[in-house]
């Protein structure tokens, strides 16, 4: 072989080396990189999942300290004042049992009916336990409760079917369901068993006889986050002003996750763990700065809450509360392989009821900014008119088969599919046949 011809071979067999080794290297750093990728979200996930399940944010300090309702739990027998509250109490304004944090021995005397379902002391362990969705009570060393804070999972959180007792309906007692609505939590009931509303009262400048015949008005499964902003009780019509808690699931992929548009998850997590929930921490909207709005809010300084940063209990667990939620999915309904009724109501959700226009598949709502005027959905502004952008969000659809209860749309109004169908048929002239009407509600219920 010629010089030029071994030189020429060096050079190739150099080169193939040189993209063997460098192929070798990408892989690996590749690998590596999708490994740290992996662990980040899955511990991203378990601490958001902590997070939303148990974090006070350090809220005990307003519903221990300023409302004092762990006084109002415990009982005059135990320290506390009143009655106390009992399971059955609790279970009748919509709280859950977590049946995984319960010991086996418990379970099966719960089950026989050897527990007593309405002392207040039962109420007491189950809190030391961490059984309670969504509430955390805080004890001395004598087993005194001293004070309470609640999670997200209290409004956002059920459980599901599979514990049964003997006089206690299902779904009270059994594993948790994160994101799911919980449409039995009736929170101003709840709120209203405190002896002392005077702080809450003072900030709305209204006497606390008003404030609880406010409370009171909620009813279970509604919430009214945005009195506390404007004030605004009730609507013109004379009914309560509250709206209906939301799923915290299938929220991944599209922008806006409040019913009337004030903005992403993370927003909204922040909004509600510092001026709804009273935890410790840091939030700023310069929207709430507007009087004519928000008047409570522009008056107490909402639009800028300023804990500082070895004082701030929220902003750290922001990040890993968004990857959990976002990571939790909408519950899938039954299958049904032959449901031909739900087929039909597919093509007619697609093409001539036209849902599909605004509740794209697979999200089921807009990619991109997905919210609209009143006039555009054919219903009255009085809600749209208490959040900034003064829209209505496009509700993501995916799930609705497990949150039936309380009705549609953000305040209820809607008390089955049927009816919201039946809505937009008016509203968009849309000529369907009662068979197509009832087609597209099947379809719904396997979204």
């Amino acid at each position: 072989m010629s010089r030029p011809a071994k030189w020429f071979l060096r050079i190739v067999l150099a080169g193939a080396t040189t993209a063997s080794f460098l192929t070798i290297t990408r892989q690996a750093f590749g690998d590596r990189e999708q490994d740290i990728v992996a662990q980040n979200a899955q511990d991203m996930i378990q601490a958001g999942r902590q997070t939303f399940r148990y974090d006070t944010f350090g809220d005990e300090a307003f519903w221990g300290g300023t409302l004092k309702l762990h006084q109002a739990i415990q009982g005059s027998a135990f320290g506390g004042v009143g009655p106390g509250v009992s399971p059955a109490t609790a279970l009748g304004v919509g709280l859950k049992v977590d049946s995984d944090a319960l010991p086996p021995d418990l379970l099966a005397d719960v089950r026989h009916g050897r527990v007593n379902l309405n002392s207040p002391a039962t109420t007491l362990a189950l809190l030391k336990l961490n059984a309670v969705v969504g509430v955390t009570g805080f004890f001395n060393s004598e087993g005194s409760l001293t004070s309470m804070g609640i999670q997200c999972a209290l409004c956002h959180s059920t459980v599901d079917n599979s514990f049964s007792v003997p006089g206690i309906p299902a779904g009270h007692i059994g594993r948790r369901l994160d994101g799911w609505p919980n449409r039995d939590l009736n929170v101003g009931a709840i709120v209203n068993l405190s002896p002392d509303l005077s702080a809450p009262a003072k900030l709305l400048g209204v006497d606390q006889a008003t404030l609880r015949k406010v409370l009171l008005s909620w009813g279970p499964g509604k919430f009214d986050a945005q009195v506390f902003l404007d004030g605004k009780a009730f609507r013109p019509d004379g009914t309560s002003a509250a709206t209906l808690i939301p799923p915290a699931y299938g929220l991944a992929g599209f922008n806006l996750h409040t019913s009337t548009g004030w903005g992403s998850v993370t927003y909204w997590n922040a909004f509600v763990a510092n001026l709804e929930m009273h935890g410790k921490g840091r939030f700023s909207d310069s929207r709430l700065n507007n009087p004519s709005q928000f008047p409570v809010a522009a008056a107490n300084g909402f639009a800028d809450v300023a804990a500082s940063p070895e004082d701030d209990r929220i902003t750290p667990k922001l990040a890993a509360l968004q990857v959990y939620q976002l990571a939790i999915p909408a519950p899938k309904p039954p299958v049904e392989p032959f449901n031909f009724a739900a087929r039909r109501g597919e093509a007619l959700f697609n093409d001539k009821a036209q849902c599909a226009r605004c509740h794209t598949p697979p999200l089921f709502t807009e990619p991109g900014w997905n919210a609209h005027t009143p006039a555009d959905v054919c219903i009255d502004s009085f809600q749209a008119d208490r959040s900034p952008d003064k829209v209505y969000r496009t509700a993501p659809l995916a799930g609705l088969f497990s949150r039936q209860k309380g009705g549609f749309y953000h305040d209820g109004r809607f008390g089955t599919l049927s009816d919201v169908v039946n809505h937009y048929d008016g509203c968009m002239g849309l000529q369907l046949s009662d068979g197509e009407k009832e087609d597209l509600v099947q379809y719904l219920l396997t979204l």
